[in-house]
């Protein structure tokens, strides 16, 4: 996720992936700047699928994990469609897995250089060792929901450090300094708060609502109906801080005016999804897109906040 270069940029000059090349071989960092998008989009889409399972009900399609069955790892006739949809999500989790895989041994050579990359790599990597494992606790709760909620919100958390990590592989090493004033920061992590909390009661909010993962399975007792409104007010407070941060950062032509740009639309389409879903009585594709939303959402403010340092200026 790099900045749009400017005309004096090295990205300009050299071309779009120059300042990976920098402090890199220019073979490893194509490989790795494909690799590590790669990464950011499989768990953005590790999320749809994740989504797809509880809207259809295949939140049981395997009954057992790691086996789909108690005997057999993968789904059998009988299973049908939601053993298949349910596979296929655990699936997608060993491809997550490879492309982490794949990031941290290019980064590897150069974790002494990059010791940031280095670092973010392990996070991920072993964030989804440990999603893995609250997959097979999701199974073995019966699809406890909050244990659910908690399994959406780490996979979240995931896209955000897959989308930092892009950040800074574009980003040119070395010591940082502010590049916004004190008070854009504090309301930018203000902001970052309002945005938790909106998803945080989002969260509960469907897991209040008719998409358990499976019929038989029981919804953790809030009315469903209070919480989504108790999930909007955080987010009209996020719309107008993030309104406010994007007049201010173009006024003042602020590192990541720009990225707010792109936070501005995430919010207005995922505000728009959100209510068209509550009138349309909550069908399950405007369900998942939500939840989509909400991910990339996180994921384009981590970018924001990333921006709001720029990297130290030479001293003579």
């Amino acid at each position: 996720m790099p900045d749009t270069a400017t005309a004096d940029s090295p990205a300009t000059r050299t071309g779009f992936l120059s300042r990976v090349h920098d402090w890199l071989p220019s073979e490893i960092g194509r490989r790795l700047t494909v690799t590590a998008w790669l990464s950011f989009l499989a768990e953005v889409i590790i999320i749809g699928t994740g989504g797809a399972v509880r809207l259809t009900g295949s939140g049981l399609g395997c009954s057992q994990w790691p086996l789909c069955t108690p005997e057999s790892l993968v789904p059998t006739p009988e299973q049908g469609i939601h053993g298949i949809i349910e596979f296929g999500n655990r699936t997608m989790t060993g491809v997550v897995g490879l492309l982490a895989l794949a990031v941290v041994f290019f980064v590897l050579r150069f974790r002494a250089r990059r010791r940031d990359l280095w670092v973010l790599s392990l996070v991920v990597l072993g964030g989804i060792v440990m999603q893995a494992v609250v997959g097979g606790i999701t199974v073995w709760t019966g699809l406890n929901p909050f244990i659910v909620g908690f399994h959406y919100v780490s996979s979240l958390l995931l896209v955000c450090i897959t989308a930092a990590f892009l950040v800074r592989l574009y980003a040119v090493p070395g010591p940082r300094e502010k590049a916004v004033p004190a008070w854009f920061a504090i309301i930018s992590h203000v902001t970052g708060l309002a945005l938790a909390v909106t998803i945080v009661f989002g969260v509960l909010t469907t897991g209040s609502g008719p998409h358990s993962g499976d019929a038989e399975v029981l919804r953790h007792g809030f009315d469903a109906t209070v919480l989504a409104h108790v999930h909007s007010w955080p987010g009209y407070i996020l719309a107008g801080l993030v309104a406010v941060l994007t007049i201010s950062a173009w006024a003042l032509r602020l590192e990541p005016r720009r990225w707010l740009l792109v936070l501005v639309a995430a919010i207005l389409v995922q505000v728009g999804v959100g209510v068209w879903q509550a009138r349309e009585g909550l069908p399950e594709i405007l369900v998942g897109i939500h939840m989509v939303l909400a991910a990339l959402s996180a994921a384009t403010y981590t970018v924001v906040v990333l921006h709001l340092k720029r990297p130290a200026s030479p001293r003579s």
